[in-house]
């Protein structure tokens, strides 16, 4: 499995020669080389995680790829065809098995409702929890893509996260909210926290790769 960060939230994932796309939104710059997609996950309905102008560039350039998000995206994406799924269900898209976990977005005030938001395990091996901290119980994940800033991240909780997932290799995203030195300072947080339970921490740049 080849993972590449893109700006922000958004990854792309190549195994099995296909492609799936997760999360590409308003601060990620438009992605190419879609002959292969297979499928495209939106976690939650915020604009930084899917834009129209994303999704309608995706499917002129893969026509009927299917999306799947939580019932949240499904309302404020009306017009998409979008695959409703929640916590607990499993979908083949392609070659691909996807697992849904959480259910949820993390609280950014107490004045802003709560969204749904589900976090996303690919083949067992790559889990991204979109905007939550959601733990995948009963799950030794292998790949973590672990959130490094946003209004509702306090890093002292994201270091708890990744020490209550304890994955084997993880890197950050969620990341275009924080100036250089804020990247790096969290990065080094995360990396740690990766290190406490044998795990090694990957810094990736948009237009990075990671070889599983």
């Amino acid at each position: 499995m080849r993972i590449t960060k893109h700006e922000h939230a958004a990854l792309r994932i190549d195994d099995h020669g296909q492609t799936l796309l997760i999360d590409p939104g308003s601060f990620t710059l438009p992605l190419d080389e879609l002959q292969r997609l297979v499928g495209v996950v939106i976690t939650h309905e915020h604009p930084d995680h899917w834009t129209p102008e994303h999704l309608d560039r995706i499917l002129r350039d893969a026509p009927g790829t299917p999306v799947f998000g939580p019932a949240g995206v499904v309302r404020a994406a009306e017009g998409y065809e979008i695959t409703e799924v929640a916590p607990g269900d499993s979908v083949t898209v392609g070659d691909f098995t996807l697992r849904f976990f959480g259910g949820v977005h993390a609280e950014i005030h107490s004045s802003i409702p709560l969204i749904d938001n589900v976090g996303v395990l690919v083949d067992d091996e790559l889990y991204y929890p979109g905007d939550s901290y959601a733990v995948p119980e009963g799950v030794e994940v292998q790949t973590l893509a672990a959130p490094l800033g946003a209004p509702w991240l306090k890093i002292g909780d994201a270091i708890d996260f990744v020490l209550a997932v304890t994955p084997r290799r993880a890197f950050g995203t969620h990341d275009m909210t924080l100036s250089v030195i804020g990247s790096t300072m969290h990065r080094g947080r995360l990396k740690w926290a990766t290190e406490q339970n044998g795990g090694e921490f990957f810094e990736l740049d948009p237009g990075d790769e990671l070889e599983v």
